[in-house]
């Protein structure tokens, strides 16, 4: 899968989660984890600091359902987050 690919799977899983339950949420979320991470190829510095911004957004929005605390306020940082990544390789 490239990196755009990649990107754009993540973004249209964290919109999935806008519809699904908390516990289904976290589900899609802890699938995305290894995506999120990248494969070790190398990229622009621009592109790895969006990937990681993704997964450090995906993380916080993952942990809050864990967690059972509010986290409609991280899904649109999440979002974004992907979405920057996204038009960066897309």
């Amino acid at each position: 899968m490239s990196e755009g690919e990649m990107a754009q799977h993540v973004l249209q899983c964290l919109r999935q989660t806008e519809l699904s339950d908390p516990k289904a949420a976290l589900g899609i979320l802890n699938g995305l984890v290894g995506l999120v991470q990248g494969d070790g190829t190398p990229h622009s510095f621009e592109v790895d600091e969006a990937r990681a911004s993704t997964f450090m957004a995906v993380c916080e929005y993952a942990k809050a359902l864990h967690r059972g605390l509010p986290a409609d306020g991280l899904r649109p940082a999440a979002i974004e987050a992907a979405e920057k990544w996204h038009m960066l390789v897309g």
